[in-house]
């Protein structure tokens, strides 16, 4: 099965939420996984509030943040947007989703990013079928 890595520098908000729909909605067609360059010490508490609220996912439960030492090789890498370098980790397709980072900002912030990327895993969904 192919294997999808979600990545961005700090792995807390977006890849993990990312990794969690690709599991949740994708799950029959690619592997998920998230990883960052420098490690936050737990995923994003407003990220985790709203993915319980909107799909019944508790992050908490099957996830947590993660360096890219520890990503199994992966053949689609999906950079989140950084605003700064994006982590490079060798791959067969690359992607750049260019989402904002919704920390510290409304929940109609991150709800639209949530959407977002619900989005974007439908489309890469489609992409191998």
């Amino acid at each position: 099965m192919t294997r999808v890595a979600f990545i961005c520098v700090h792995n807390s908000c977006r890849s993990q939420i990312a990794e969690a729909l690709g599991k949740h909605l994708a799950g029959d067609v690619f592997e998920s996984f998230s990883a960052g360059t420098e490690l936050k010490d737990r995923i994003n508490p407003d990220a985790v509030r709203l993915m319980k609220q909107l799909y019944g996912i508790d992050m908490e439960q099957s996830q947590h943040p993660k360096l890219l030492e520890e990503l199994p090789p992966v053949d689609v890498v999906v950079t989140m947007g950084c605003n700064v370098e994006c982590p490079y980790l060798p791959c067969e397709r690359r992607e750049d989703w260019g989402l904002p980072d919704p920390t510290g900002r409304s929940d109609a912030e991150f709800l639209f990013v949530i959407q977002s990327i619900e989005n974007k895993i439908s489309k890469l969904t489609e992409s191998f079928r």
